[in-house]
């Protein structure tokens, strides 16, 4: 019964680390990214590659191994075929997604550098200097002349 209690103990510590905390944000962040940029692919992009490529879709881009054989009406045999249009598609996807990572990443980068940046400069900023020691003694030195001459 003890093993069981430790083991829920070590269990709940590993659960809540920040560092899982972080990582389940991350990944459902990049998933909801994810979605994203595949719309931008099929619904932006890819529109505009068809027209580019006089309206060839990358989806229905295949090689064809044997052709589907029909017989009656029904499917004899299947066509077996080399989807390259749908490779080419996740290729372009996986480009995309870590072409906005990186400039997403760089983004932050630079954010946090400007930010750190400002932050030192506000603590490195020296207080007003004050009179050195000098300075204040001939300043006495020189009220103690004047208030012995005018007396």
């Amino acid at each position: 019964m003890s093993n069981l209690n430790n083991v829920m103990k070590e269990f709940k510590a590993f659960i809540l680390k920040g560092n899982i905390i972080d990582m389940a944000v991350g990944v459902i962040i990049g998933g909801a990214f994810s979605k994203i940029v595949t719309s931008l692919v099929n619904d932006i992009l890819m529109p505009i590659l068809g027209a580019l490529t006089g309206g060839a879709s990358f989806n229905t881009l295949k090689y064809v191994l044997s052709p589907e054989v029909k017989a009656g009406g029904e499917v004899v045999k299947a066509e077996a075929a080399i989807l390259y249009g749908s490779f080419l598609q996740n290729v372009l996807d996986f480009i995309i997604i870590g072409a906005c990572m990186f400039f997403m990443i760089k983004t932050v980068a630079v954010i946090s550098s400007r930010l750190r940046h400002e932050e030192e400069k506000k603590e490195e900023a020296p207080a007003p200097a004050g009179p050195t020691q000098e300075e204040l003694l001939t300043e006495i030195r020189d009220l103690l002349k004047e208030k012995n001459a005018s007396a």
